[in-house]
């Protein structure tokens, strides 16, 4: 009887612990030190995350960091593509405890409580994309994905972010994110940061687009309000 309850809690807390999945969006609140308003959200994908802080007030970007992640028991280990405030951490391996409970994660020992915005659903562009292509006066001009520098775009259910960096030079590029909706082939982005011009914190944008042989084509008029046409491919 011992034995078959040491097993039962044991079973217990396996579930507990690996029954729930990080997918998806995730976010919290906290005051900084010079009393702002911080909105801290993290986008995970199969394999894949970012996390980013920016002011929940003004739309002002702060900071944002991530990779690839790796969960093995209540253990997460990333590995650092991107960070904008500490480049010397591109390259390094970072591992820490994790919990999750219900619609509630973070690590232990933090404060920061995350909590669950949606779990990857609902939508069908869900995932980490690599920026493949172009198309330009109807020519396809391809990008290698395989290069140091990167265009990389996360999507949870209702999240986005997209992020361009160097992991050879460790540089960090731009990003921008907020929520996004699919309706009808039309996907928009509704912007709460951008790390190149907060003022762009508000906007709207709205785009075509389309899964071809599993590439995403996204076309319309960029921020700036330039055409564009861009394919991405799912990250392996």
């Amino acid at each position: 009887m011992r034995n078959f309850m040491l097993l039962f809690i044991f079973t217990f807390c396996v579930v507990s612990i690996y029954g729930q999945s990080f997918i998806g969006a995730w976010e919290g609140d906290h005051t900084s030190e010079d009393g702002d308003n911080v909105k801290s959200v993290v986008i995970f994908s199969d394999g894949y995350q970012v996390m980013t802080n920016y002011d929940a007030t003004t739309g002002k970007f702060m900071d944002t960091n991530g990779g690839t992640w790796l969960l093995d028991g209540d253990t997460m280990t990333e590995t650092v593509e991107f960070d904008s405030k500490n480049p010397d951490r591109v390259g390094t391996e970072v591992s820490f405890k994790v919990y999750i409970n219900d619609d509630e994660m973070g690590i232990v020992g933090r404060d920061l409580k995350m909590k669950r915005i949606d779990d990857g659903t609902p939508g069908d562009l869900h995932g980490a994309w690599l920026m493949s292509g172009r198309v330009r006066d109807g020519k396809t001009q391809s990008r290698d994905t395989n290069r140091p520098r990167k265009t990389m775009k996360i999507l949870s259910g209702t999240r986005f972010q997209w992020i361009a960096y160097n992991t050879e030079t460790k540089e960090f590029k731009g990003t921008g994110g907020g929520t996004y909706t699919t309706v009808n082939g039309e996907y928009t982005e509704n912007i709460k940061f951008f790390s190149r011009d907060d003022t762009r914190a508000g906007q709207s944008l709205k785009f075509n687009y389309e899964l071809i042989d599993g590439a995403w084509h996204h076309s319309g008029l960029s921020s700036k309000g330039n055409p564009i046409h861009e394919i991405w491919s799912v990250r392996e």
